[in-house]
């Protein structure tokens, strides 16, 4: 039953040098925020006046931005077309709270202009929230229970959120590409090391969806090869 998660070494030797990646590019994104928290720009705009420029230059004039509890706890939510920037990005006058802020109007950006990988990912919100949190109890209730079945639908409930990851990749490679593009336009970033600042916060943050996405992957790969096994 799941031995995988203490026991197995198949496991580890699949899934294991995976989380490793997973936990250095969490310290990696962390760690060049702080770095880059402490070098203002010139401009010396927060990053919520950068979001709300970078956001209506990119065509999104009808997003509102509110201040959101917790570190990099930054996103866009598109039901209610709403920038939350944490404190540290709010009212942050650095080289890393402009480009928090810049990234997460490029979803507002996106979601102006129709993005389809944006619309795709929304759509598959709600089957990920319940395959995330039920796949591992309907594959063990089908370990209990001999049923093939069980095995097999949790495995897809896994495989769904392992798509969702997928998708979610060039969604955040998007955004970030189009902050880079409009902080250029607008002069909000004017100068070299300004600009090589944001490329490598935004660097940092993206190795932290690549190495969720390959987690995730191996382990569905070893849920699949445990199946066969059975």
């Amino acid at each position: 039953m799941l031995a995988f998660i203490t026991f197995d070494p198949v496991y580890w030797l699949l899934v294991g040098p995976f989380m490793l990646l997973a936990l250095w590019a969490s310290f990696r994104v962390k760690s060049t925020f702080n770095k880059f928290s402490e070098v203002g720009v010139r401009t010396g705009m927060t990053g919520a006046e950068a979001a709300r420029r970078v956001a209506h230059a990119g065509g999104a004039t009808d997003v509102s931005i509110e201040r959101h509890e917790g570190f990099l706890s930054d996103h866009y939510d598109p039901t209610s077309k709403t920038l939350r920037l944490s404190p540290d990005v709010y009212d942050g006058r650095s080289v890393a709270s402009i480009a928090v802020a810049a990234h997460e109007a490029g979803h507002a950006i996106q979601h102006a202009k129709a993005y389809a990988w944006l619309g795709f990912r929304s759509k598959m919100v709600p089957v990920t929230m319940f395959g995330s949190q039920a796949w591992i109890w309907v594959f063990i209730g089908g370990q209990i229970f001999s049923n093939p079945m069980l095995v097999d639908i949790g495995i897809l409930l896994f495989a769904a959120t392992v798509v969702f990851q997928l998708v979610t990749l060039p969604v955040e490679f998007d955004a970030s590409n189009r902050a880079k593009a409009v902080l250029a336009q607008t002069g909000i970033v004017t100068t070299q090391e300004e600009a090589v600042g944001v490329s490598k916060v935004l660097g940092a943050a993206a190795m932290t969806y690549v190495a969720g996405a390959l987690t995730s992957i191996m382990t569905l790969i070893y849920l699949v090869l445990q199946r066969r096994e059975e």
